[in-house]
């Protein structure tokens, strides 16, 4: 991991934990995690909010006052809104994605939820989320959440990742180890 990334993976740590914590406190875990959806919809959506976030340009009172309007216009939070208007000020802004990741993976543990990233060759059926969803579960003993999105390129199979395991089962990962092995018998 580069010094840079690493450095912002720490601060937004630091403001992840401190936000958990009050909302915690506040028994408002699933407005929080309402409040990132939200914000995280809109930093997609949006390259402009995605430019102000980060954008040296600038001023930190322009930053602070863009970011509150917008958390208000969003609903945000007073405790989310607050942080990014402080964040705003000590123009930490450009951390708010690794914020939100951080946010995730929090609530996720309070929940005993962990998340899957599954990426499949065709749309699954909400029979098939719900049966691979059972399986992961049974196999990590938490509640699986499931990010799902189609990759053409694997031809057939799945490729799931779950923390630090991965299982590929997909055709493309298949033919490559197979021509691996011809390659090292010819």
């Amino acid at each position: 991991m580069s010094e840079s990334a690493s450095l912002s993976t720490g601060i937004a740590a630091r403001y992840a934990t401190a936000v958990f914590e009050l909302a915690k406190d506040g028994k408002g875990i699933d407005g929080l995690e309402k409040d990132i959806d939200t914000l995280d919809s809109a930093i997609s959506d949006s390259s402009d909010l995605d430019g102000l976030l980060n954008s040296p340009v600038y001023s930190r009172e322009g930053q602070g006052a863009a970011i509150a309007a917008i958390a208000a216009k969003m609903g945000l939070s007073d405790t989310l809104g607050n942080t990014l208007k402080l964040m705003a000020a000590k123009r930490r802004l450009f951390v708010v994605p690794q914020l939100i990741a951080a946010l995730r993976d929090l609530i996720a543990e309070e929940k005993g939820e962990v998340t899957a990233d599954v990426r499949a060759a065709t749309a699954l059926s909400a029979d098939q989320e719900k049966k691979l969803a059972a399986t992961l579960k049974s196999s990590v003993g938490k509640d699986v959440k499931m990010n799902v999105t189609v990759d053409e390129s694997l031809i057939g199979g799945l490729v799931v990742k779950v923390g630090s395991k991965m299982i590929d089962t997909s055709i493309a990962s298949k033919l490559a180890a197979l021509q691996n092995t011809m390659k090292e018998v010819g």
